[in-house]
């Protein structure tokens, strides 16, 4: 198994388009990457999907939206900060690093369902129903994972590469260097070791293996590949993002009070708060030195373990935040211990979340099953037809093979923002 190596890794060439940039020296392609991702529609209804704090009332909370930027720019420093001291092919500099980590980084959530993991874990849940086992007959058993174990990884690359802006040929055609930083899990649903993450649908298992073909990746076995050094960067830029970002959250909505959180800030930053300045000032000045120390150990330990990633000897479920000095670990690691005991756990936010599985349940059970009458029958019931009309473009045909048409039941389902997600199911239960 021989070794990864920059010059293939950073490949700019692009997924099903044209290498040609048309910009001359204004534009590199990995920024342009970030360009297309950031005018998409997909990533305009960030704007109205939960965070952590589902549909609430104030405009200081994150969405996906405003996450997803932040983590963008941690991406960035991180990639800049590597590419700074590591020996880099000709052509490349540590910007480009910055910004292929910057494009990856804004992406990662388009996948998201609405209610951000609950829907999710709803979509999962609703297709694993042995109740719910007939809208799924006639479906290969890796297509049916793809439908139990459906993921927004998945579904961010199913966007990216196929949805849209050139449907079915290579969607925002993004270089192949941004798309490996992407992919957290590199393999399809019936690849699946551990934990239940994968990164690819069967519909763009093709686009996976050109990706990691391009890049260089290296095939860990049939179906998987070792992950893209590139993409343990973005997976550490969003754990220090919500280690961090949730604290404060938690104290914008009144959940928490700000004497709860300064330690836990002051930890991590390995500074004292400013008494002279307000507690959101306060607030601010510890994350912004927090987010500063964290990406400082998190680039040094890239650096220090090179060749490692290098080599695929690092796996996919070491994450760089583990492999910091304690004096950074401890305090990120109680920061997330703290959030999964106080903050995630918030009463109204589980309300809503259970809300959340009901009402995507409902979304499922209407679509699909006019899915199916549709794909099957040339006249349909009126009520049906009224469903599917909902689909638009993208209503499937009678004749159509089930497993696409169900597939556009979920990218439907899971393209909807919480607001119209829960609109859409008062309106057709008749509230």
């Amino acid at each position: 198994m021989s070794a990864m190596n920059w010059e293939q890794l950073l490949n700019g060439g692009r997924l099903a388009g044209t290498n040609k940039s048309g910009d001359g020296a204004s534009r590199t392609d990995f920024h342009r990457d970030y360009d297309r991702i950031a005018f998409s529609h997909p990533f305009r209804r960030l704007a109205d999907k939960t965070q952590v704090h589902p549909l609430s009332s104030n405009d200081h909370i994150h969405s996906r939206l405003t996450h997803s930027l932040e983590v963008s720019i941690v991406g960035r420093s991180l990639g800049m900060a590597v590419g700074e001291q590591l020996t880099l092919p000709e052509g490349l500099t540590p910007t480009h690093f910055g910004q292929i980590l910057q494009a990856a980084c804004l992406m990662h959530d388009l996948g998201n369902p609405p209610f951000g993991h609950a829907g999710e874990d709803a979509i999962q849940r609703w297709f694993s129903d042995a109740r719910n086992a007939q809208h799924l007959d006639g479906l290969t058993p890796e297509q049916i994972s793809d439908f139990q174990s459906f993921e927004g990884n998945a579904q961010a690359f199913r966007i990216v590469t196929n949805l849209e802006h050139h449907p079915g040929n290579g969607g925002m055609q993004l270089t192949y260097a941004s798309l490996a930083s992407l992919m957290k899990y590199p393999w399809t649903s019936d690849c699946i070791e551990g934990k239940k993450k994968f990164g690819a649908f069967q519909s763009e298992k093709q686009h996976l293996e050109s990706v990691a073909a391009h890049t260089g990746m290296i095939r860990e076995n049939a179906g998987r590949y070792i992950r893209h050094p590139l993409a343990f960067l973005a997976e550490a830029a969003d754990d220090i993002c919500y280690r961090i970002i949730d604290l404060e959250d938690a104290y914008e909505i009144g959940l928490l009070p700000f004497s709860s959180i300064r330690p836990l800030l002051e930890a991590i930053s390995g500074a004292k708060a400013d008494a002279s300045l307000s507690e959101r000032g306060q607030l601010s000045y510890l994350r912004a030195l927090s987010i500063s120390r964290s990406v400082e150990a998190v680039a040094r330990v890239f650096v220090e373990h090179e060749a490692r990633l290098l080599d695929g000897k690092i796996p996919y479920h070491t994450d760089l935040v583990s492999l910091c000095p304690e004096t950074i670990r401890q305090p990120l690691d109680n920061a997330q211990s703290f959030a999964r005991r106080h903050i995630y756990t918030d009463t109204r936010k589980m309300e809503l979340q259970l809300g959340g599985y009901k009402l995507l349940g409902n979304l499922l059970e209407l679509f699909c099953t006019a899915v199916r009458e549709r794909i099957q029958n040339k006249k349909i019931s009126y009520h049906c037809e009224q469903v599917i009309a909902l689909l638009k473009s993208e209503a499937p045909a009678c004749g159509d093979p089930l497993y696409p048409a169900l597939l556009k039941v979920t990218d439907y389902i899971s393209g909807m923002t919480d607001q119209y997600a829960s609109r859409l199911a008062k309106r057709l239960s008749g509230m």
